[in-house]
């Protein structure tokens, strides 16, 4: 097995998205994209909540979307839905909507810059005063 650098990984995964910015994820949200943000649960407490997002743990991302797991998500999209990860900064979310991808989700993606980026541009937050 050939090893790979960290950057090699997310320039792979990236070259399989379709990658977005967060004003054009907040127009997927309202044409019913699913959003999932990955984010840890201390980064939402201090940022902020995004409306209509899903929050789910990186580390069970795959179990609670995937359409044959026992621990899916009731309501969780289909494989055929666009779904759309945001973290933090717009680089672990890129390496697990490839990982979705795998999974079947052919329209996965992710946000460009994460959510430090969708705040910057000015996009809906819930719980934390603007700057």
């Amino acid at each position: 097995m050939t090893r790979q650098t960290v950057d090699e990984m997310l320039a792979r995964a990236r070259a399989r998205l379709e990658r977005l910015s967060p004003a054009a994820a907040l127009a997927a949200m309202e044409d019913g994209a699913f959003l999932v943000d990955v984010r840890r649960a201390e980064q939402v407490t201090d940022d902020g909540r995004i409306p209509g997002a899903v929050e789910i743990s990186l580390n069970v991302l795959e179990w609670r979307l995937d359409p044959d797991s026992r621990a899916r998500l009731a309501d969780g999209p289909a494989l055929e839905d666009v779904v759309i990860v945001l973290c933090d900064e717009g680089y672990c979310s890129s390496l697990a909507a490839s990982r979705l991808r795998d999974l079947g989700f052919g329209r996965a993606t992710d946000v460009e810059g994460g959510f430090q980026a969708w705040r910057a541009q000015g996009q809906p937050v819930d719980g934390v005063e603007a700057p």
